[in-house]
């Protein structure tokens, strides 16, 4: 415990010290974060704050390694050796990043490769065992696990950081609760690195917190990130609790919910769910009219109970582990509807989404048999039976008249048809409402005439698809009429 405490504080002076030293190299060689419109800063600030961070945590625990004769269970171990290997490759990708600006492609293989790199150093999601006691062994899927949890937590944290001290603090709360998790399973080497990691953060937050003199940039969120989903693996592999996986997934709960949510959010929204917006948490309670600290010190506050619960799944029994999951669920969403992303991912707009899909892989009966005019469309053999088909699809759409005009006057030209009963209502109307429309019959080359459908919307309202389905009609029309020509 006093090796813990002491190598926290020694991790700790040393940020305090690289860090002012490091803020004076970035604007010597001009590596600042300009202000834009997606930024809350006005003025430029360093962005090599991860030199400080990756250097503050490194440097005190080889150190202490070696004093204490631990160096072969540390950096010379075959697997340690990997992980910190992979600590390092994304430490120094997000370095080139924050100087260079690299492709969204290039960071996420490098990512990817750094992954397997821990992968191969023993760290892997090989089972899975949730609160009811249902166990998973994963196999060879603890890759594909693996990696994506390490892409999750170093993305997580490189996405929250859009304010003074936001992801360096959430970083601290989150290795504070993963490391009284290793104090309490007596696992004595992920506390110490857990240790050398939250006071390397403490120390570098004293400078990056509103206002921030020094931003951590991406060389510090990949590898604070990184480390985090290192070592929470190693907790769970250690840990004996059925709920070990959970624990760090929890406490990592702010900037992982703000992660997975910021695609679905931009997919709803039409957008592209890989662009930078300004709709994330910290950016929502700044719209909401918190200050920068109010705000930071909110999610630091949501952090530090995540934590807390965190470690209550570790002592929980089944049933308790599971109503506490089921609170953490209603929470979440209480969450998102009071910072306005429930009115972008509602649950009437989810449905719909699901209606048009169910409708546009054929399941609704109607749909078959909309479906089955169209293939009727396309065996017709003359315009009569080109005709019929298209009389049939009107009367399944509830069509009330349709008129058909072509302008090769080499057969019929005009044809006609209303609905059984419609004809005294199409032609007096009564007052009613109807929906006319008129589609073209035409390609870029050539008009073939034209399709009239007319529609009583108060008798008989229109439903969802029925517009989507009328102009599949007409390209299968045009189609047909093209293939007539052509034999003619």
């Amino acid at each position: 415990m006093k090796s813990t405490l002491a190598l926290f504080l020694t991790c700790l002076l040393l940020s305090l010290l690289l860090t002012p030293l490091v803020s004076k190299i970035g604007i010597r060689f001009g590596i600042v974060d300009i202000p834009s419109k997606r930024k809350v800063h006005n003025v430029p600030i360093p962005r090599i704050g991860g030199v400080a961070i990756f250097f503050s945590f490194l440097l005190p625990l080889a150190g202490w390694m070696f004093y204490s004769g631990r160096l072969n269970e540390g950096f010379f171990d075959p697997g340690v050796f990997w992980v910190m290997g992979g600590a390092a490759v994304v430490f120094l990708l997000g370095l080139l990043d924050d100087i260079f600006r690299l492709r969204p492609s290039v960071k996420f293989g490098v990512q990817i490769l750094a992954a397997l790199m821990a992968w191969h150093g023993g760290l892997t999601i090989s089972n899975i065992v949730l609160p009811p006691g249902i166990g998973i062994h994963l196999g060879w899927f603890s890759i594909p696990v693996t990696v994506f949890w390490f892409l999750l937590v170093v993305n997580a944290i490189n996405l929250i950081d859009g304010l003074d001290g936001l992801a360096a603090g959430v970083s601290l709360f989150v290795c504070l609760a993963l490391l009284l998790l290793g104090i309490m399973h007596g696992n004595y080497q992920l506390s110490i690195r857990l240790a050398a990691l939250a006071g390397a953060s403490l120390g570098f937050l004293y400078f990056n917190f509103n206002p921030a003199s020094i931003f951590m940039g991406d060389s510090g969120s990949y590898f604070l990130g990184f480390m985090i989903a290192a070592l929470s693996i190693a907790g769970s592999v250690k840990s004996q609790a059925a709920v070990a996986i959970l624990v760090p997934v929890v406490a990592l709960g702010v900037p992982l919910f703000d992660t997975i949510l910021a695609p679905i959010r931009r997919f709803a929204m039409g957008k592209d769910p890989f662009l930078p917006d300004k709709g994330h948490i910290h950016h929502k309670l700044l719209a909401m009219g918190m200050t920068q600290r109010r705000a930071v010190l909110v999610i630091y506050a949501g952090t530090a109970c995540l934590g807390f619960i965190a470690l209550l799944l570790v002592y929980a029994r089944s049933w308790q582990s599971g109503l506490i999951l089921v609170f953490l669920g209603v929470a979440a969403a209480f969450t998102a509807q009071k910072i306005g992303y429930i009115k972008h991912i509602a649950v009437s707009a989810v449905i719909r989404w699901m209606n048009d899909v169910v409708d546009a892989v054929g399941l609704k009966k109607d749909r078959r048999k909309f479906l089955y005019c169209q293939v009727c469309i396309g065996r017709s053999e003359n315009h009569a039976e080109l005709w019929h088909c298209i009389t049939d699809a009107a009367e399944l759409l509830k069509i009330d008249s349709a008129e058909l005009d072509l302008n090769d006057w080499t057969t019929c030209g005009h044809y006609h048809w209303e609905a059984n009963g419609c004809r005294d209502m199409c032609h007096n109307g009564n007052g009613k409402e109807f929906m006319s429309l008129q589609l073209p019959l035409r390609t870029d080359k050539v008009n073939y005439g034209m399709l009239r459908f007319s529609k009583d919307l108060v008798e008989q309202p229109i439903k969802r698809h029925t517009l989507k389905r009328i102009e599949n009609l007409r390209w299968d029309i045009v189609q047909k009429l093209k293939e007539l020509d052509g034999e003619s």
